[in-house]
């Protein structure tokens, strides 16, 4: 009892013996702290945080690496590392630790911080629109954000980059602050830019140039000399101005050049850029040229799959020849009938090869080429991203690349000319990723795509003698027949979508005198199993003619005028001005057509093949129409159209390689072989009172031939995604008869200007065949209409926007051609020419939109009057 009433007594004691300790340790508030004194140990009890407002102060006060509990010494290194780090961050513009009390062995610190200011608004001076927004992203100021020393410097840094990357290398870069008197702590940012104008190339100078002409050296370079003579490529798409990306890239040209040329051992020694003056600039290059070497012997290590003969057949290099490394890179690695591709289409996706110097002696290099073929990887898994607009078999159809087969860098490639022609996918960035996996030796290929949309929508209008004619025109290329009912099906709106059949519905009016409406469907794989098209469309029109009255008054008041001065006053009924007046319905021509269509790809020659046929129907109905050789009754045409292709372009809106040819023959029934009539003797005598029934007797069933080719092909002069394509053109087509007494009057051609106006003309059911730098239809007039055709033609292409939803490209060219009313006197080289001009626009909703100014240079019949210099404006057609 003793022991327990002991130990109460201590227990109850202990708290005011720590009270006392606690009085009796010392205190002192606001401490001064000499570093000049012995540094003493304390532990920190406390961390109060002044001036942070929107900041969490444990978040703050981690920044300082100091946390309550941690021994330190004061002075000494703890705190001084907390101020460098305040300081380090940035955010801060004043930093400040201080002792605020020291109590025995512990110490009570105050961090008293001052932020830096927030951007409340940011001025853009001196730059333009597209120059400004580059700078929002590159520049990653905000309003609300602090701005730090290290912001300011930064973005000096990128601005002064931009500007020296397009040509402004004496950009002076301002960037100020100042404060804004209507928000504490916040300052608003002004980023003045004075470009001054753009540095360019005064001369360039290299030296140690001995044992290749100069000027081989000079053209590597991109850029070019201020004052140099160039040829209009070079004027064009060489750069005058200094671009040090551009200045980095032509050193890389010069020794890529003399490695060309067998100076393996090339090298700049120095180069410098000196200003010239404030506009200009000089560039020095010294360059060591070293030997020139020579193949003297070709040694392949490792091959099995294909023989050493087959392997040097492909390399193209044989000893003797200059050692030129970049050929000998392009075989082994680069060109598409090179090494590495042959065994990439058989499947070999590891295969590796190595060229290997073994001797170099004086100018001669002995070569080895060391390879390991590895074993052929087959297809495992196709995946497919970023299509939302068709259903994914409708893509995986169009795919070359299987699963189970062997790899082949063909059919990458012919997958990829697929699905861009396909349309619905931006073509510049579809991208094959192959990811070959050598545990299981297969290959992954995954296909990334954007879908665009590449439906039409064509609203246009013109002006004729009766008023103005409008057109509207509608072409849906992702339509989907079977999901026509289906509710759950993919649409767009109320349009059911995702099967890439194409459905055109178009109209034409302009009221009382010209109607005409189409509207067609095709499905590119009728029955969703073989790559079989169906197709079938149907049209109308009718087109009335002016009332007799029209020409009598006309003729009388232009007779008037002639005798008496009088003039066509407001259109007040009076000359042919006023043709909308005189309507006359009982003078038609009505045109019915339909069609129906079947194709298939072929295997032979090989699958860029395709072979379609077409029947088709005319009905055309006249009615006291004075402008055709037939004026009244019917007409019938019934033919069977059978037509060869071969396309092989890369891409369907930009072309870069491939081509397009196709030979279409078009036949009716031969009439005049079984029906029994003397053609000779029918309609032969335009005095005879039968005359016009004789020639709707002779022209009620429509006969002829038809042969017509095209041809297109693209080839790319330059690298790069803008890069520079010639075009070539070949085009002929020839109308016959089977009896020459029973020429058709229809599916002439119709030749000259932009091959667009025939639809509301005097010609009817014609072929329409563009010649710019002429008059529409100047080279088949009435009475002299064509039966033959030719033309030719170089295009030179350059692309200036190659985006999803907007194409546009310029171009050059020089082309010829020419029309013959007896095909007899078809003749390739009795062409008339011409040259200009032009650009196209390509945009998503709208299609082709193109304008070109061209010369023809050659008299028609005999006149300058139709030739000359001429505008030609397209919509929704190429020529």
């Amino acid at each position: 009892m003793k022991y327990l009433s002991f130990l109460k007594a201590i227990l109850v004691m202990l708290p005011m013996f720590a009270v006392l300790q606690a009085s009796a340790q010392k205190t002192v508030v606001k401490p001064t702290i000499l570093y000049t004194d012995t540094p003493h140990t304390y532990t920190i009890g406390g961390i109060n945080l002044t001036g942070v407002d929107n900041y969490e102060p444990y978040v703050i006060i981690g920044i300082s690496g100091l946390s309550v509990g941690d021994v330190i010494e004061v002075p000494g290194d703890a705190i001084t590392t907390a101020v460098k780090n305040f300081w380090n961050h940035g955010l801060f513009a004043d930093v400040s630790i201080e002792a605020d009390s020291i109590i025995g062995d512990k110490i009570y610190l105050g961090v008293n911080l001052r932020q830096r200011p927030r951007i409340s608004q940011i001025n853009y001076n001196g730059m333009k629109k597209g120059e400004r927004e580059d700078m929002e992203l590159k520049l990653n100021l905000r309003k609300g954000n602090q701005i730090t020393p290290n912001m300011v410097d930064r973005a000096t840094q990128v601005m002064k980059s931009y500007f020296e990357e397009k040509g402004y290398r004496n950009a002076d870069i301002f960037i100020n602050q100042r404060p804004d008197v209507t928000a504490d702590n916040q300052v608003i940012v002004d980023i003045n830019v004075d470009k001054k104008e753009k540095v360019k190339i005064h001369r360039i100078y290299i030296n140690g140039v001995e044992e290749v002409p100069l000027r081989k050296i000079k053209y590597a370079m991109k850029s070019r000399e201020k004052t140099r003579l160039n040829t209009l490529y070079n004027t064009i798409f060489r750069k005058k101005r200094f671009l040090p990306e551009q200045y980095a890239e032509d050193k890389e040209n010069i020794l890529s050049r003399y490695a060309e040329l067998g100076y393996r051992d090339a090298r700049i020694i120095s180069d410098s850029v000196v200003p010239y003056n404030d506009k200009s600039v000089d560039i020095y290059i010294n360059i060591e040229e070293g030997n020139k070497y020579h193949l003297r012997s070709i040694k392949w290590v490792g091959n099995s799959v294909f023989s050493t003969a087959y392997l040097d057949f492909l390399l193209r290099l044989k000893p003797g020849d200059v050692y030129n490394q970049t050929e000998l890179d392009k075989r082994l690695f680069t060109d598409d009938d090179g090494v590495k591709n042959e065994y990439y289409n058989r499947g070999y996706v590891f295969f590796e090869i190595l060229p290997i110097e073994v001797s170099v002696e004086n100018d001669s290099i002995d070569l080895e080429l060391r390879m390991s073929e590895g074993a052929q990887a087959t297809i495992d898994r196709v995946r497919i991203t970023g299509n939302d607009r068709l259903y994914e078999e409708v893509v995986r159809r169009e795919l070359r690349t299987i699963p189970g087969n062997l790899f082949s860098m063909v059919a990458l490639e012919r997958s990829y000319r697929e699905i861009a022609n396909l349309g619905h996918f931006n073509p510049e960035t579809i991208k094959p990723d192959v990811l070959p996996n050598r545990e299981s030796g297969t290959v992954d290929i995954n296909w990334g795509l954007e879908s665009k949309s590449s439906d039409q929508i064509e609203l246009s209008a013109g002006y004729g003698q009766t008023g103005i004619i409008g057109k509207l025109s509608l072409k849906l290329t992702n339509f989907s027949m079977r999901n026509l009912f289906r509710k759950d099906a993919i649409r767009r709106g109320i349009i059911p979508q995702g099967d890439g059949q194409t459905v055109t519905l178009s109209a034409q009016s302009n009221g009382k005198y010209y109607q005409a409406y189409s509207i067609s469907f095709f499905d590119p794989w009728f029955g969703r199993k073989r790559p079989n098209s169906f197709s079938v469309s149907a049209f109308m029109s009718i087109q009335t003619d002016v009332a007799d009255s029209y020409y009598n008054s006309a003729y009388y008041n232009n007779y008037n005028n002639y005798l008496y001065g009088y003039g066509n006053y407001n259109n007040y009924g009076y000359g042919y001005n006023n043709m909308a007046s005189y309507y006359d319905p009982d003078k038609y021509i009505k045109m019915y057509g339909f069609s129906i269509g079947w194709g298939r790809r072929l295997k032979w020659p090989d699958d860029h093949f395709s072979l379609s046929a077409e029947l088709n129907y005319q009905l055309y109905s006249l009615k006291d129409w004075q402008y055709f050789l037939i004026s009244n009754g019917n007409c019938n045409n019934i033919n069977l159209s059978v037509t060869l292709a071969r396309n092989s372009i890369d891409n369907p809106l930009y072309p870069r390689q491939g081509s397009e040819f196709s030979f279409q023959t078009s036949v009716t029934p031969p009439y005049s072989l079984f029906d029994g009539k003397d053609y000779a003797s029918l309609a032969n005598n335009p005095k005879s009172p039968s005359y016009k029934a004789e020639l709707r007797d002779k022209h009620k069933w429509i006969e002829y031939y038809k042969f017509k080719f095209r041809s297109k092909t693209y080839t790319s002069l330059t690298s790069g995604k803008h890069n520079l394509v010639l075009m070539t053109r070949a085009d002929f087509g020839i109308l016959g008869s089977f009896d020459k007494n029973k020429k058709s009057p229809f599916e002439t051609f119709y030749m000259g200007g932009d091959g667009m106006s025939g639809s509301y003309s005097y010609n009817y059911a014609t072929d329409m065949v563009a010649l710019r730098g002429y008059e529409n239809g100047s080279l088949t007039p009435y009475g002299y209409e064509g039966y033959a055709y030719a033309r030719i033609g170089l295009e030179l292409r350059y692309p200036f926007m190659l985006q999803p939803s907007t194409t546009i490209y310029g171009l050059a060219f020089v082309e010829g051609g020419n029309a013959w009313n007896d095909a007899s006197k078809f003749n390739f080289f009795d062409l008339k020419r011409s040259a200009g001009v032009g650009i196209r626009v390509f945009l998503q909703m709208i299609g082709l939109l193109g304008l070109d100014w061209a010369y023809g240079f050659d008299d028609v019949f005999g006149s300058t009057q139709y030739s000359g210099s001429h505008f030609h404006f397209i919509l929704g057609q190429e020529f």
